[in-house]
């Protein structure tokens, strides 16, 4: 599996594999034709309070990691992990969009950091939590 960052601007690429778009907002002036987002997890985006903290504070690139990385441990970001890690893992290459000016410290480098395992991930998400999920998942279906 291949991982890829790229801003949701530039265009589109038969390279790019599945694109998937890691922001809560549409892109400004971005029809969906030229976005060719095959997905979007806008539940997997930074809250609105945190993109505004990190926006008037780029130099604070830890902190809004911290931060967002709790946000990501919530239930509400559950679903959009686990649908981000299936992608990840049955696809040969994933591209991560963005609307962000800043490329290399942004809420998709802190995704791409999970998925490629660099970074842990937060408390009861990642791998192991939607296995167990789809445990649960299976289990109530037989009932």
């Amino acid at each position: 599996m291949t991982i890829a960052m790229k801003r949701v601007y530039e265009n589109a690429s038969r390279r790019d594999g599945t694109r998937v778009l890691v922001d809560r907002l549409w892109p400004r002036g971005l029809t969906k034709e030229r976005a060719a987002v095959d997905e979007w997890l806008r539940d997997l985006a930074p809250s609105d309070e945190l993109r505004r903290w990190y926006h008037a504070r780029p130099d604070h690139w830890e902190t809004f990691r911290k931060k967002y990385l709790k946000e990501l441990a919530q239930p509400a970001c559950e679903e959009g992990l686990r649908r981000l890690y299936e992608l990840a893992h049955k696809k040969k290459r994933l591209t991560l969009l963005f609307a962000s000016k800043m490329e290399a410290q942004n809420n998709a480098t802190v995704l791409k950091e999970l998925l490629e395992g660099t970074r842990k991930p937060p408390t009861g998400t990642g791998p192991g939590a939607a296995y167990a999920m789809r445990k649960r998942e299976a289990a109530v279906r037989r009932r």
